[in-house]
């Protein structure tokens, strides 16, 4: 079954290239010319995503996209915004409004079908996580190992898909889990307590789902602006995990994984012990694979510098006995083979 897109813009020249584009590839394309008119359309229709222009007569893109998501049918509908501004603020109330991400006008068509297939592609990728864990932890006892290993094939497809969207952050994820499961095992975990700790760090940034390509991608530095929003993947995070209700603890790394020692983090500013034991193991293996890894603006940073970094945020940014291990692993790592390859 093709994919189906709304398509809502007063100008009849935007609704006709856009749905010309889509067609093209095989997707099912409806086009409405106002705001209440896409309301409506919403009572009875489900479309996979709906394109919604701003700036129209009558209700326009903020006010109907409010409405969608008040309505508890409709809500979870995912929207992107079409626009013709260039400012950050309009991005940013779009972004606050729960806009999944923008489209310029006019329509550069390769960019119109990247951005729509990466929505769909995450959004069902994010249902079906749900749907599958849920279904399979319905299964009998006998299946159990069965389902642990598809939960963790599951999750581990999806890590990919987080750390794709990143264009400076491959494997970001996974080296995260390993480190963390690392740091728990050193510290006397259990077996268990490793592997879900594992598990967490595999998913601790799933909120970036829902941040915009533009901004987790920009090569220069953030406005405030969009730092603000890149602040809200771990409650993003911790929004899609927490109804994986067989796994309740998936959504600790998620949240607080940028939470500090000191209480200066995010989003909730607790500190110390307050901050659960497996953020702040997440924590310090989060900021060390940042160090360990390349980005835009630079290579991968020296051992010795990385080293000083974690030392220095002892007791601040870091939980001491966490951030302790962590020199220990790093003094063990004589040929800094704990890095981006």
């Amino acid at each position: 079954m093709s994919d189906w897109i709304l398509v809502v813009d007063d100008d009849i020249s935007n609704l006709k290239m856009a749905s010309h584009i889509l067609s093209r590839e095989n997707i099912r394309v409806s086009c409405l010319k106002s705001g209440e008119d896409a309301v409506n359309f919403l009572q009875g229709n489900r479309p996979d995503l709906v394109l919604l222009d701003i700036h129209m007569p009558g209700m326009n893109g903020f006010e109907t996209i409010a409405t969608i998501r008040e309505n508890k049918e409709t809500a979870d509908i995912p929207v992107i915004f079409l626009t013709a501004d260039d400012d950050s603020n309009t991005e940013t109330r779009g972004l606050e409004a729960g806009a999944m991400d923008f489209i310029k006008k006019p329509f550069v068509p390769e960019v119109l079908l990247l951005r729509v297939r990466h929505t769909i592609d995450l959004i069902r990728l994010q249902t079906n996580l749900s749907q599958e864990v849920e279904k399979k932890t319905q299964e009998v006892t006998a299946q159990h190992e069965k389902l642990e290993r598809i939960s963790m094939q599951i999750v581990k497809t999806l890590s990919g898909a987080i750390d794709a969207k990143d264009t400076y952050t491959n494997g970001h994820s996974t080296r995260v889990a390993d480190y963390s499961r690392e740091i728990a095992r050193h510290a006397g975990f259990t077996e268990t307590a490793q592997n879900d700790i594992y598990m967490m760090g595999l998913l601790h940034d799933v909120g970036k789902i829902g941040i915009p390509d533009a901004i987790i991608n920009k090569p220069d530095k953030l406005t405030d602006e969009e730092y603000a929003v890149i602040k809200k993947h771990p409650i993003l995070g911790a929004g899609i995990l927490k109804n994986i209700t067989e796994f309740p603890k998936l959504v600790t790394g998620a949240r607080w994984h940028h939470e500090r020692y000191d209480g200066k983090g995010y989003p909730d500013g607790i500190s110390g012990e307050d901050i659960p034991m497996e953020a702040r193991i997440i924590a310090i293996a989060d900021a060390y694979d940042a160090m360990s890894s390349r980005r835009s603006y630079r290579d991968v940073l020296p051992q010795e510098k990385v080293r000083g970094e974690v030392e220095k945020g002892i007791g601040t940014q870091f939980d001491p006995v966490f951030a302790g291990i962590m020199l220990s692993m790093i003094d063990e790592d004589t040929d800094y083979q704990m890095r981006e390859k």
